[in-house]
């Protein structure tokens, strides 16, 4: 029986890791390897009720961050498990599956063959996971290895949400579609807010709103993805931290033309010097930008509100593209800890049914508890439900190991049970709520 599962999210220059206990429902520990491949690399590594461990050490590629995890999980001090021979498997994020995988699958010689032919759809991204899943499966190659992917809980799409006005070959010969991202965070809040409203999962019309430094939205019919908010690469949508969203395509050879920039330099800027970075010329964080915003930074109270807007729009076609809506999701972190951008985003939607409770927005600041904060006459809920990935990867692989996984419409997460409780968010919540009071 699978106990101890070792997650893996490998970016470019980072490895960030989990190790749960499945049996005992709990994390034991995670963290993350910094600045690998680049120099000047070190770890953060944290366990429940210690403090948190630091160590510098030079990871020039990812085998070597990977090394790095399994001697801090073992070592002395800092470590939880005597030996890596109790972990029983490995869970990757894998951002895109394109169409080929609609739900997690064991690693094989022909799926990794998969992920290296989709690193065109995404450069960025599945480049960086690939080096991993091979990096760990050399330090790691006697227990099983398996992919969870960003792109599989969006395959339900219909061909009107996913297909391109443009020349059809495209699509049959390089697959270009909207594929959409951030699937694992959509899969967990739509069922979360299945089980909050009292209905069941296939019952639910939803908006649910990923809202972090990667933004994106998806319109769930039915319990399933209809629309999403990103696209052939998560560049499309929604105002993010450093990319545009949505924008003429025109845009690009004007700049093109204008500077002397290569297709490649404005693509770069697109996702890394745009969006709320791009309009305020400094910052990403909103927490920032708010503050800015508040000591007079025209542009920076110009992001905000672009950003509000942007929110609104797209809750506006989303709310028109499924005709019935029972509720409005907030997660991630701007959607879970910003009562000022979710205010925002939804003033003036009373007469679409949509009104917050001024008092429970402000009052929902927190990773660890799942609010209403609606106006209890709201025809439409608005929640507010802190996702847990790394809960639905660990629950993806143990069930892919115990052999009764499935498409998740034939298949019910133990999330999804109205008796389930996360005792260590539970317990989390309880200490905030104690220390606003002393």
């Amino acid at each position: 029986m699978a106990e101890i599962i070792l997650s893996l999210n490998c970016g470019s220059s980072s490895a960030k890791y989990q190790v749960y206990h499945w049996e005992e429902k709990k994390i034991m520990a995670k963290g993350i390897v910094e600045r690998v491949t680049i120099g000047d690399s070190f770890i953060k590594h944290e366990v429940p009720g210690r403090d948190e461990f630091v160590e510098h050490r030079e990871c020039p590629n990812h085998k070597n961050a990977l090394a790095l995890i399994i001697e801090i999980l073992t070592r002395k001090g800092p470590g939880v498990l005597d030996d890596i021979s109790e972990i029983s498997a490995v869970g990757h994020r894998v951002v895109h599956g394109g169409e080929k995988f609609a739900k997690s699958v064991r690693i094989t010689e022909e799926s990794l063959k998969t992920f290296k032919d989709l690193c065109p759809l995404a450069p960025l991204h599945n480049p960086p996971n690939i080096q991993g899943i091979e990096a760990a499966m050399e330090v790691l190659p006697d227990v099983p290895h398996i992919a969870v992917m960003d792109t599989a809980f969006l395959q339900t799409m219909p061909a009107t949400s996913y297909i391109y006005a443009v020349p059809y070959e495209w699509y049959e010969k390089y697959g270009v579609r909207r594929y959409g991202f951030h699937g694992t965070s959509h899969l967990y809040v739509s069922k979360r807010a299945a089980v909050m409203l009292k209905k069941g999962p296939f019952e639910c019309n939803l908006i649910t709103c990923h809202i972090g430094n990667g933004v994106s939205f998806t319109a769930i019919k039915n319990g399933v993805a209809f629309d999403h908010s990103m696209g052939l690469t998560p560049l499309e949508g929604l105002v993010m931290g450093t990319r545009s969203g949505d924008l003429d395509p025109a845009i690009i050879p004007f700049i093109c033309g204008k500077t002397g920039m290569s297709v490649d330099d404005v693509e770069k800027v697109l996702n890394k010097k745009s969006g709320l970075l791009g309009i305020t010329g400094k910052f990403t964080d909103r927490r920032d930008i708010l503050k800015a915003a508040d000591e007079g930074d025209k542009r920076a109270k110009l992001a905000i509100e672009i950003e509000a807007y942007r929110i609104r729009k797209y809750i506006g076609a989303y709310y028109a593209a499924l005709g019935r809506l029972d509720a409005v999701v907030f997660t991630a972190g701007v959607g879970e800890m910003s009562p000022e951008i979710r205010g925002m985003a939804l003033e003036g939607m009373e007469p679409m049914g949509i009104k917050i409770d001024k008092e429970r927005n402000e009052a929902a600041h927190t990773r660890n508890k799942e609010l209403v904060i609606s106006a209890d006459d709201s025809k439409v809920k608005v929640l507010v439900i802190p996702t847990d990935e790394e809960y639905v990867f660990t629950a993806d692989v143990v069930a892919i190991l115990e052999d009764r996984y499935d498409i998740h419409t034939n298949f019910e997460y133990s999330f999804q049970r109205p008796d389930y409780v996360n005792k260590m968010r539970e317990e989390a919540y309880a200490k905030e709520l104690e220390a606003s009071k002393g």
